[in-house]
C-alpha cells in the first residue's frame, strides 16, 4: 500500500508543476488589487461556449492566489469552454500573533467579493469574452474555492437582511465543488485546513452568527443542480466532509450528486496530466450542455 503522505506530496507537486497560464483578457470588478477576473477564450475557435466561472482554494489564505488554477482553467478552455478566473480577497500572509499559518479569509471582504463578482460577470464577459455564453453559467471551485461556490449558488436562500441576499436565484446551469468544505461542522471537527474555517468567520465568538450565513450545508435547498466530486483518499479535506454535506442536503429535500473517486486525494481534481481532472470535465460539460 503506498504511503499516503508520498502520495499526497506527489499529487501536489503533479498539480503545480505547470506554468501559468496567461488570460486571454482581464477585466476589474472593484478598486481592490483582488478584484479582478481572467478570462479564457475556448480553444476550439467555436463562437459560442457555456461560461464556467472557475473559484480558486487555497484555505481563504492570502499565499494561495488564482494563479495556480490557471493551467485548469486552460484545461478547461481546451474542452470548449469559456472560462472565467476570479480572484479575491482572502487573509492577511501573516500569521496571527502565536500562530503558524497564515489567516484564512477576511469577514466579510472574502464574500463582499464573491458576491461581486459573481454579478458583475455576465457584464464582464459579455465586453471581454464574446465567445461566453452568459446563458449557460456553470460554477466550479476547488476546496475553499468549492464552499464559495456552493455559497455563491446558494445567496437567495441567505437569511433576511444579509447584504449578499438575492431577491432569486441566480441564473446557473449549476455547481460543479471540488473538494469542497461543504459543512462546516465537521470541517471544524475534523480541523481542516488548521481551522481555517473558524478563521474565515472570524473567530470562535463570531462563529455561531456568521456561520448561518457562509456554511453550504446550512444554506439548503437551493433548487440549483450541484455535484461534488470527491477523491476518497482526500486528506486535506476528507470525504467525510463531502458526506456530510450531501447528507444535509437529503435531509432538506434536495439531491445532490456525488462523484467519489478511488485512490485519488486532493489535488488530481485540478491537475490537467490526472484522469480525475476529465472527470471533473466531464462532471461540468453534463450542467453546461
Amino acid at each position: 500500500m503506498p504511503d499516503p503522505a508520498a502520495r499526497d506530496a506527489a499529487e501536489e507537486a503533479s498539480a503545480f508543476s505547470h506554468p501559468a497560464v496567461a488570460p486571454d483578457a482581464s477585466a476589474v470588478y472593484g478598486a481592490h488589487p483582488d478584484q479582478v477576473v481572467d478570462f479564457y477564450a475556448p480553444r476550439d475557435g467555436r463562437e459560442r461556449a457555456p461560461l464556467v466561472v472557475v473559484l480558486h482554494g487555497g484555505a481563504w489564505r492570502a499565499p494561495y492566489d488564482r494563479r495556480h488554477v490557471t493551467p485548469f482553467a486552460d484545461f478547461l478552455a481546451r474542452r470548449g469552454f469559456a472560462v472565467a478566473n476570479v480572484e479575491y480577497r482572502r487573509g492577511s500572509p501573516i500569521p496571527r500573533q502565536g500562530g503558524e499559518a497564515p489567516v484564512a479569509g477576511r469577514w466579510p471582504e472574502t464574500f463582499d467579493d464573491v458576491a461581486a463578482a459573481l454579478d458583475a460577470v455576465p457584464a464582464l464577459a459579455a465586453a471581454h469574452l464574446p465567445q461566453a455564453d452568459t446563458h449557460r453559467i456553470v460554477l466550479t471551485g476547488h476546496s475553499a474555492g468549492g464552499q464559495l461556490a456552493l455559497w455563491a449558488a446558494a445567496r437567495h436562500v441567505l437569511p433576511p437582511g444579509s447584504p449578499w441576499r438575492l431577491p432569486e436565484p441566480a441564473p446557473l446551469r449549476g455547481v460543479v465543488a471540488l473538494a469542497p468544505i461543504a459543512h462546516f461542522g465537521r470541517a471544524v471537527e475534523l480541523g481542516v485546513c488548521g481551522g481555517a474555517v473558524t478563521q474565515l468567520l472570524g473567530g470562535e465568538k463570531a462563529y455561531e452568527e456568521r456561520a448561518v450565513s457562509a456554511d453550504p450545508a446550512a444554506l439548503l435547498p437551493t433548487g440549483i443542480a450541484t455535484t461534488v466530486v470527491q477523491g476518497r483518499e482526500d486528506r486535506d479535506v476528507p470525504y467525510a466532509v463531502a458526506d456530510a454535506f450531501v447528507e444535509a442536503a437529503a435531509r432538506a429535500g434536495e439531491t445532490v450528486g456525488l462523484t467519489l473517486l478511488e485512490d485519488v486525494g486532493h489535488f488530481p481534481l485540478i491537475d490537467p496530466a490526472a484522469d480525475a481532472c476529465a472527470v471533473v470535465a466531464e462532471e461540468i460539460a453534463q450542467l453546461a450542455f
